[in-house]
């Protein structure tokens, strides 16, 4: 590996929190990245888009109309270690929707709790409402399962990540089979209403799972303009052997997402002195040893993308101050 990329969604913070974030954050490694790097132009997509931006990222998709989210679901099977059949799938994913003052909002599925004896249930009673409606529901893990509709190539759905938060009215998949879609979360939803597993959670003190979000609908396997690799930590990745025999590597660092989808900013700081720890400063030192070519990183919210690159050559620039202002106030291009 001599070239790295990090990729970090939702690194750049909401209007109106910057200075106190700001404030709060200890990380002079991440400051003296951000500070020394050359800057690219900044790319933004219209709020309303069906995923986000760093979603499009990674499916090569920055470029063109947004209405639908990336085709991913062939990529989660086949990272499951599921076999791929033909046909049109769909990533179907066990959620909660809460009432809101006039409208219905998806909650972030992380915060659920699901467990797998639990997800067992209600994908067996799902599964019936889909084998009645002559569709193919298949197993993933305890938030992840997976539908088999071939007619509904061409219904545009949302990332569930992208709609969290929202009126799911305006998220909810759209276009000629939407009802029938619709049909089937409604019969999904009332066999899980009369079950006795949502009163256990309840008197747990936990969510009821109470809805199914549909996304990612894919006839093929989607060719991933940055495929990733994982590791919890810049040494674990050094001693992968993927990483050592790949010139550049990418690496997903998803620890901001939850925090920042359900505006914790308290564990958001936490999460990313997590990552100074793990990923920034051991990278920093790497550079500065000349372990690594280049460090370029991808820093995202939901719909503003800004990159960052660095060499060993840019760490020369002895007149520059670490500071992390280059990436608490950035605009739209």
């Amino acid at each position: 590996m001599k070239n790295l990329e990090l990729i970090l969604p939702f690194s750049i913070p909401p209007s109106g929190l910057e200075n106190d974030l700001l404030k709060a954050m200890q990380t002079p490694a991440l400051a003296t990245l951000i500070a020394f790097a050359k800057r690219m132009p900044i790319t933004a997509i219209d709020p309303f888009s069906k995923a986000l931006i760093h979603e499009y990222l990674l499916a090569d998709e920055l470029q063109g109309a947004h209405d639908c989210d990336p085709p991913v679901t062939l990529n989660r099977m086949q990272d499951m270690g599921l076999q791929l059949t033909e046909g049109r799938w769909f990533t179907l994913q066990p959620v909660h929707i809460h009432i809101a003052r006039d409208h219905l909002v998806l909650t972030d599925q992380r915060r659920l709790d699901i467990s797998e004896p639990e997800s067992r249930v209600l994908f067996d009673i799902a599964k019936t409402a889909a084998d009645e409606a002559g569709m193919t529901l298949q197993y993933g893990d305890a938030s992840t399962w997976f539908l088999r509709a071939d007619g509904w190539a061409g219904l545009k759905t949302a990332s569930a990540d992208a709609a969290c938060g929202h009126n799911v009215d305006i998220w909810m998949p759209d276009g000629e089979h939407a009802r029938a879609w619709r049909k089937l979360q409604n019969e999904i939803q009332m066999l899980w209403f009369t079950h006795t597993l949502n009163d256990e959670r309840e008197a747990l003190g936990k969510k009821v799972i109470n809805s199914v979000w549909l996304s990612g609908g894919a006839g093929t396997l989607m060719r991933q303009n940055k495929p990733t690799h994982t590791a919890h930590s810049f040494g674990d990745l050094l001693t992968g052997s993927d990483a050592s025999s790949t010139d550049v590597v990418c690496v997903l660092l998803e620890q901001l997402t939850e925090s920042a989808i359900n505006s914790d900013w308290g564990q958001w700081l936490s999460q990313i002195q997590t990552l100074e720890n793990e990923w920034f400063a051991p990278v920093l030192a790497a550079l500065k040893n000349r372990q690594l070519d280049s460090v370029t990183l991808f820093c995202s919210d939901a719909h503003r993308l800004a990159s960052f690159r660095l060499t060993p050559w840019s760490l020369r620039q002895f007149w520059i101050k670490p500071s992390l202002q280059a990436l608490f106030t950035l605009k739209p291009a």
